[in-house]
């Protein structure tokens, strides 16, 4: 069954939270989660790093299964006998990445998205026809391109803000690597709330929005972002960038924002009826038989 084919469609006035998704497949595996540590396969190599929500006890992740990589946050990033620090690709539904350790234990990839891409081709495929031959959308806070990429794939003109000029350039390698470099992508280095903004200034509309906003950070000329003071204004303005039939997708990894949060936040703020939003948590299965609950989601199909 396709990770879409889970969600729990609302009915009556209420938003109804989905079950949890999980990542359809792909060349990501969670190993194992448990004792404040996440064991990850990314494509070929093994990845060891902390992670709060593995409040359970480790299981028996199998043979066969010793890190390549381990990140602990006094010593970095380390690597297991004869394994370099280089970056290496990882093919995931349909789409090639470049991935590298980086200094704050990212890699590039947060695999809890990986369940959204079905969701996201299928508003494309809405959308697409003789009177909208490239639907238009605008992903704020982009990071490496996941969603653009999935998206682009699908037909769509995308937006693809990001506040980091590297990340950015990185973003642009992925799309060159899945062969999506010729594209109608907009690679935009800015300040997420700036460039809607101007959008709005433009008049402009888009037939679709992908926000993945963090929990604190700084954008392009080193404006402050705090998601608790800043998520909501961000949202009105984007109400006046959205077609009346658009659809949007928000997450969040943030303690506090939860799927009820998330929800109703998309309601009041885009204008919508509680009704029309899914909600849920973004979670992953290990083969180990572990879940990690790594934020939360909310969608509105337009």
């Amino acid at each position: 069954m396709d990770a879409s084919d889970s969600i729990c469609r609302p009915r009556g006035g209420a938003v109804q939270l989905a079950q949890p998704l999980t990542p359809a497949n792909s060349g990501y595996i969670l190993v194992d989660a448990g004792g404040g540590r996440r064991l990850e396969r990314f494509g070929a190599p093994i990845v060891d790093r902390p992670s709060p929500a593995a409040i359970d006890a480790p299981r028996d992740s199998g043979p066969g299964t010793d890190p390549d990589l381990r990140w602990d946050r006094s010593r970095g990033w380390q690597a297991g006998p004869g394994e370099p620090l280089d970056p290496w690709t990882i093919d995931v539904d349909g789409l090639r990445l470049e991935l590298r350790p980086t200094e704050t234990g990212q890699v590039g990839l947060f695999p809890e998205h990986l369940a959204m891409l079905a969701w996201l081709r299928d508003r494309v495929a809405e959308r697409s026809g003789p009177m909208r031959p490239v639907p238009d959308a605008l992903n704020l806070f982009a990071y490496t391109g996941l969603a653009t990429l999935a998206l682009a794939a699908a037909g769509a003109a995308v937006a693809h803000v990001d506040g980091s000029r590297p990340t950015v350039a990185w973003a642009r390698r992925n799309a060159e690597l899945s062969g999506l470099a010729d594209r109608p992508i907009r690679w935009l280095v800015d300040d997420a709330r700036t460039f809607v903004g101007r959008e709005v200034r433009r008049g402009r509309t888009h037939d679709g929005l992908v926000l993945d906003p963090p929990s604190y950070g700084h954008g392009e000329g080193g404006r402050a972002w705090r998601l608790e003071r800043d998520l909501e204004p961000l949202l009105d303005a984007c109400r006046a960038v959205l077609d009346a039939r658009g659809f949007v997708l928000l997450t969040a990894h943030t303690p506090g924002f939860g799927p009820e949060r998330l929800a109703g936040m998309l309601a009041a703020h885009l204008g919508r009826p509680p009704s029309a939003v899914d909600a849920g948590e973004l979670t992953l299965d290990a083969r180990s038989g572990a879940r990690l609950t790594l934020g939360a989601f909310a969608r509105l199909a337009g």
